[in-house]
């Protein structure tokens, strides 16, 4: 999300770099256009999103998003505090409430990465969906990766979304963490920079035993990163839990 900032050229990280600690008056409207896309999908990950400071005019932007979107539940990982100046985080917005959320600090030299763990349903077939910003050193993303690796182990349906900042090249080299679940990538999504795609820096990362349908890139400049969507195909086991999970919330 780049909190809002419209990046279409590499000098605009510069003449733009202002609008990561002073509010911009045309960034509620950028919040309406990324939310009238966002209102198409069922589950939403969302890095580099402000969590109510000074720079976003003290706007939640995870909430904004999720009541524009149409969608009943959020939840917001802060990674990067630095009080009323900036709320640097990640997101989740879902149109089914997530059984347990959970909040992981990743570990690297520079604190501030995270990954939220949302689960869906109990038991073996429950859906697991990680929403991840990951470091940009290799070393730091190395351990990252040995982290998450961990807490994939033992799932059977994952998926893991966000902004990995490698290529699939790249992913493929940690060994760990490929070994941990066989994820797959829906295939390379150049996303990166927006205003010319030449990398593949953002994932959506499936088990084996789901499907992927209708991959894509979304053609919606809002920040120096391409959204990226798929549609997935959930085996009939992991179907009834939700299923399931969904007649619960609806009594």
């Amino acid at each position: 999300m780049q909190v809002g900032i419209q990046t279409s050229a590499y000098h605009h990280y510069l003449t733009r770099s202002w609008q990561h600690l002073l509010p911009h008056p045309h960034r509620m409207r950028r919040l309406d256009m990324v939310s009238s896309v966002l209102s198409r999908f069922d589950i939403v990950g969302l890095q580099e999103v402000d969590g109510g400071s000074f720079r976003s005019s003290h706007v939640n932007q995870i909430e904004y998003l999720a009541t524009r979107g149409g969608f009943p539940h959020h939840y917001q990982q802060l990674n990067r505090n630095l009080g009323r100046f900036a709320q640097h985080s990640n997101g989740l917005l879902s149109r089914l409430a997530p059984t347990q959320v959970e909040e992981h600090r990743l570990p690297g030299t520079l604190p501030g990465r995270g990954a939220i763990h949302a689960r869906y349903g109990d038991g073996p077939d429950a859906l697991h969906l990680f929403v991840a910003h990951l470091a940009l050193s290799h070393r730091a993303r190395v351990r990252q990766l040995d982290y998450l690796s961990e807490i994939i182990q033992p799932l059977q349906h994952v998926v893991v979304m966000g902004d990995l900042n490698c290529t699939p090249d790249q992913l493929h080299t940690h060994t760990r963490f490929c070994a941990s679940l066989p994820l797959h990538p829906v295939r390379p999504l150049l996303s990166y920079p927006s205003w010319q795609p030449r990398r593949a820096l953002d994932h959506i990362l499936i088990s084996s035993s789901l499907k992927a349908q209708d991959v894509r890139v979304l053609d919606h400049l809002f920040s120096d990163h391409l959204p990226i969507a798929v549609d997935v195909a959930l085996p009939t086991a992991c179907l009834t839990v939700l299923s399931e999970l969904h007649k619960q919330q609806n009594l």
